[in-house]
């Protein structure tokens, strides 16, 4: 397991939008902290600038210094670009020439890019989206897909892991794929403890939609809670409707109605998601064969969890696993 170098590139010309500061912020926080008890040495990061200037911001904007520039791109293991300005994005201004000769020298000379929202708009500009699956923020992806017609755009997932490039949606998408870089890089295990401290969900799955069904109550509900809890230590048995509600000590019918009022899915979908997510955790963390992971999560047989992993994460279980090298 190793935890490498970061490059983070702010393609912002000196000053930044202040509200783009949430997306800097999402690596700065995951790999710009020390972390030794999780992993020593952990990342070594640098933000690097498109360019050097003084003078006081404008507007809304905040000026960005660093004695980084885009000559450090190069010799980063992973190369991650921020959001590109709105005029590249609404106008169609390209991103800076310099910005993307240094994103292809870096990408030439081996490193992983990985781009937040917009910043697809960066890496497809220097070629290196060309003939790939990407994604960005879910407002932007038809300007993506007209603009560079030769990039596979993806508009409906949260990331895209296409080995040595990866892409997210907006805004927390990009904590989900940074999350998921710390899994591949270091394990589940480190990330899980990571995301923890950081009072988020451990995982995400890249497939799953930009606007997605909740799996859990997205408020507090009394009567579901308990029988939900039941529910989640016993994936691995036959469940029904039924059983649930008999659980809950409601009809069927009310009970349908009142999962789907509080999660916005059905009963079964909800309990395919959460043996899903049972299947992703052993497939991260464990050696555990195939079929006993199919088992355990209640989706039965292989083939079984091969067709729901296909369907609804986009990959083999085989293909997930391979993501995640640090098993338990």
């Amino acid at each position: 397991m190793n935890a490498g170098s970061i490059a983070v590139v702010v393609p912002h010309h000196i000053e930044m939008p202040s509200w783009d500061l949430y997306e800097l912020s999402i690596p700065c926080t995951v790999f710009g902290k020390p972390q030794p008890d999780l992993a020593d040495p952990w990342y070594e990061l640098r933000l690097c600038s498109t360019g050097t200037g003084d003078g006081p911001p404008t507007g809304d904007a905040l000026a960005f210094r660093t004695r980084h520039g885009l000559a450090d791109l190069v010799g980063a293991d992973t190369v991650i670009v921020t959001s590109v300005p709105d005029a590249c994005v609404d106008d169609g201004v390209p991103p800076p020439p310099e910005l993307t000769a240094a994103l292809r020298r870096a990408h030439d000379a081996g490193a992983r890019m990985v781009s937040l929202c917009t910043g697809a708009f960066a890496l497809a500009e220097a070629g290196i989206l060309d003939g790939r699956r990407a994604t960005a923020h879910w407002m932007h992806t038809a300007q993506l897909a007209e603009r560079y017609p030769k990039v596979d755009v993806d508009a409906s997932v949260l990331y895209v892991d296409d080995g040595d490039v990866l892409t997210s949606a907006g805004l927390s998408a990009g904590l989900d794929l940074c999350l998921h870089l710390v899994r591949r890089d270091l394990g589940a295990h480190v990330a899980n403890q990571l995301a923890r401290r950081m009072v988020v969900p451990a995982h995400r799955s890249g497939g799953q939609a930009q606007f997605i069904d909740l799996s859990v109550p997205a408020a507090d509900d009394e009567g579901l809670a308990p029988v939900l809890a039941w529910a989640m230590e016993r994936l691995d048995r036959p469940l029904t409707v039924a059983d649930l509600a008999r659980r809950a000590a409601m009809s069927p019918r009310t009970f349908y109605r009142r999962l789907q009022a509080a999660t916005g899915t059905t009963p079964l979908q909800w309990l395919l998601n959460q043996r899903l997510g049972r299947a992703q955790s052993l497939l991260e963390a464990t050696d555990l064969p195939v079929e006993r992971i199919g088992e355990l999560s209640g989706l039965g047989t292989a083939n079984n969890l091969r067709h729901h992993f296909l369907r609804q994460i986009g990959v083999s279980p085989t293909e997930y696993r391979r993501s995640f090298p640090g098993h338990a």
